[in-house]
């Protein structure tokens, strides 16, 4: 990626930190009031996130080196790329921000086209690990909670059965044959005013787009050890992000277990998903939590808000983070 890319990342970066420090109802002197309050709970909070990192960026790298080229990603600035791409996810509408980052910094050494597989991949492996995240939640609720099932729970739960195994036929046929040329085909050249200008696009581009799905295919039917060990370390950064939530109750003076926080963790995840076009899905969270904890019997109230302040400190945190690793460490990120 070149300087100028990365400086106006960079300022993209400090602008989104301004926001996010005055999106709290009462801006910084919010953060002043509780930051004391928070105690030891929210560097645990803040810590909870270098091992899902951790993780993701294991993830990451597995993807990107059982490519179709011959360039090594090293853990280092895998970890690099993870927290900085995440930034920027978490600080655009539609989590944009985060994969073109990412292309950009590897296409150099790759390719754009390989660059492109590897994130898009990535991007569905993430988005399969949530659904896996969803599923044992429904089995841990219903394990742990049988009395509070109601006739809206069953129907909720046999609904999202239906969309899981929709899902999951749709990412088979994404992992086997790539979906980049199908759903351009199908999203884009059929829009009127669009598809005039899209079909050019296509036609110059085809080629390109159809390496792309090659290489996202070739993950799976070359080496499904890699694919099954890449979700596997996404689904477990999942599952280690309960612990977020089994702290920030702890702080609130409610003595959850880890079900409990799992739970939480995937309603709140659910929610900010379905609402995935807010920037740092501002509200989502918050309304699943203070649902979630109603449905478990937590009838504390301002517990939505009191996660909130968490949450959001730690974004600031890893934000300014991510932000930072911008600048650092770009020399030879494959070799």
């Amino acid at each position: 990626m070149s300087s100028k890319l990365r400086n106006f990342f960079l300022l993209f970066g400090i602008a989104a930190l301004i926001v996010m420090a005055f999106s709290f109802e009462d801006g910084y002197e919010q953060i002043r009031r509780n930051i004391v309050s928070a105690g030891l709970y929210l560097p645990a909070v803040i810590g909870v996130w270098v091992f899902v990192y951790a993780l993701n960026a294991l993830a990451f790298q597995i993807i990107v080196n059982h490519g179709t080229h011959d360039k090594h990603l090293s853990y280092r600035h895998s970890y690099k790329l993870t927290v900085s791409g995440f930034a920027f996810s978490y600080t655009t509408p539609f989590g944009f921000g985060g994969g073109p980052y990412r292309v950009m910094e590897l296409a150099h050494y790759i390719g754009t086209p390989r660059a492109m597989s590897s994130v898009v991949l990535y991007s569905m492996m993430h988005i399969l690990s949530h659904f896996c995240l969803w599923t044992t939640a429904i089995f841990v609720f219903i394990a742990f909670y049988f009395e509070k099932m109601q006739p809206w729970l069953w129907t909720l739960f046999s609904v999202y059965m239906v969309v899981l195994l929709v899902a999951l036929v749709v990412f088979r046929y994404g992992y086997k044959n790539g979906l980049i040329v199908k759903l351009y085909r199908i999203c884009l050249l059929h829009i009127p005013f669009v598809k005039k200008h899209a079909k050019k696009f296509y036609d110059k581009k085809i080629e390109a787009m159809e390496k792309v799905d090659h290489d996202t295919a070739y993950l799976l039917g070359e080496h499904p050890r890699a694919f099954w060990s890449s979700l596997a370390c996404e689904y477990l950064a999942r599952v280690v992000n309960s612990f977020e939530f089994l702290f920030i109750l702890h702080a609130f003076g409610l003595p959850i277990g880890f079900a409990e926080a799992l739970l939480i963790l995937a309603f709140s995840s659910l929610m900010g998903n379905l609402l995935f076009f807010l920037p740092m899905q501002l509200g989502a969270r918050e309304g699943g939590i203070a649902i979630i904890v109603k449905i478990l019997g937590i009838t504390t109230g301002g517990v939505g808000i009191y996660t909130s302040f968490y949450t959001r400190i730690r974004e600031l945190f890893w934000v300014l983070v991510g932000v930072g690793l911008v600048k650092v460490g770009n020399k030879r990120i494959m070799r």
